[in-house]
């Protein structure tokens, strides 16, 4: 069954795209399996989300969903012909076969257009490569910036069994299918041109058939699968990383297609990435800040000690070279900036608070001189 992502989202079709980043956000926080171990119906949820977010988050994904449903995300499908062949049946009747299935309508009316009868139909067509899958995987930031190598499982169609991929079984000593007499094809001369198409009556068999109850008549089934994938260093948000041959196979398919994982990452409670280089705001105490000193900084390579120059001040900001993040072409590396920020120890010590006073005079002017609106 067709899956609606606005639904899926909870979102409406005139969302922002603010508002369906928010709404994945939301339901990533609370069906992500790292928090559901065990999980099978979160796990499910979590997929959903990720493709949803994957469509609507694109702009031109999200256009042709809304024209075409999911049949249009499909590797190698056509809008332009789509609605060449959608607005021709509109005209031309039932007999036009109005539904795409795997598009098998259209690319048989428009490989006689552009001269593919002498590579068959587009069954034929289709075995010769796998379709490719694209599928959301949520990591941390830590692991974006560090690689990661780690086993997911995916749910990939694989051809039905019961009916071979066809989508139909047909019973020994079925009779012959009077709409196109056992050929498997029709001709259809009333329309732009004259061609020819798969008969919609027996799907191209020549014989009377019936849906297979295995696959529903999509000639495939879902099958879970998992995969040792490595993600590499330095990964942005809405990275496309391929996993070669691990995408649609099956009979008669001669090379597999590829798996394309969507990243998306996590924020980060104390670290943020800013093109290749990475922040953090550091606690100091007034001490340190005024007369100097050396801490120690976390960073992805491990702790770093920080020199703070005196008479530093509060929001300065420090950098440590080369300990940003892996910029994945160019494979240099950015800073570490290191933003100080001043924290006041809580006390109502009258001794304490008497000898802050006295560094009032210290400050020579008025430090809110020119601040005004």
């Amino acid at each position: 069954m067709a899956k609606d992502y606005y639904e899926i989202l909870g979102v409406s079709k005139d969302a922002k795209p603010d508002d369906v980043k928010k709404a994945y956000r939301r339901l990533a926080r609370k069906w992500h399996p790292d928090l559901n171990p065990g999980n099978r119906e979160a796990e499910q949820r979590f997929k959903d989300a990720s493709a949803a977010y994957e469509c609507l988050s694109n702009p031109e994904k999200r256009k042709i969903y809304d024209e075409f449903g999911e049949d249009g995300l499909r590797a190698g499908f056509d809008p332009g012909k789509a609605r060449e062949y959608r607005k021709w049946t509109q005209g031309h009747g039932p007999e036009a076969e109005p539904s795409f299935g795997r598009y098998r309508s259209y690319e048989d009316i428009f490989g006689n257009m552009f001269d593919f009868s002498k590579a068959g139909d587009y069954s034929a067509r289709r075995s010769r490569k796998g379709s490719d899958i694209e599928t959301g995987m949520t990591i941390d930031l830590i692991s974006s910036l560090k690689g990661v190598s780690t086993q997911i499982a995916i749910e990939k169609p694989e051809v039905c069994g019961d009916c071979k991929g066809a989508g139909v079984r047909t019973d020994a000593g079925a009779a012959l299918c009077q709409a196109c007499r056992g050929t498997g094809k029709i001709s259809v001369a009333d329309g732009p041109m004259e061609f020819t198409r798969t008969c919609p009556q027996c799907r191209g068999t020549g014989r009377t058939i019936a849906v297979c109850a295995g696959c529903g008549g999509s000639g495939q089934r879902s099958k879970t699968e998992k995969i040792r994938v490595d993600i590499p260093a330095g990964v942005r948000e809405g990275s496309r990383v391929r996993v070669a041959g691990k995408g649609e196979s099956g009979p008669g398919i001669q090379t597999p297609g590829d798996l394309y994982l969507i990243i998306h990452i996590e924020p980060h409670p104390f670290l943020k990435r800013e093109d290749d280089d990475l922040l953090m705001e550091a606690p100091v105490t007034l001490a340190e800040i005024m007369a100097g000193a050396k801490i120690v900084i976390p960073t992805i390579d491990g702790p770093v000690t920080l020199k703070i120059p005196p008479q530093s001040q509060n929001g300065q900001t420090l950098r440590l070279k080369g300990k940003g993040a892996v910029n994945p072409k160019t494979k240099k590396r950015g800073d570490f900036l290191v933003r100080l920020q001043v924290r006041v120890p809580k006390t109502k010590d009258e001794k304490t608070l008497q000898a802050v006073k006295e560094m009032d005079r210290l400050y020579g002017e008025d430090p809110r001189a020119g601040l005004e609106l």
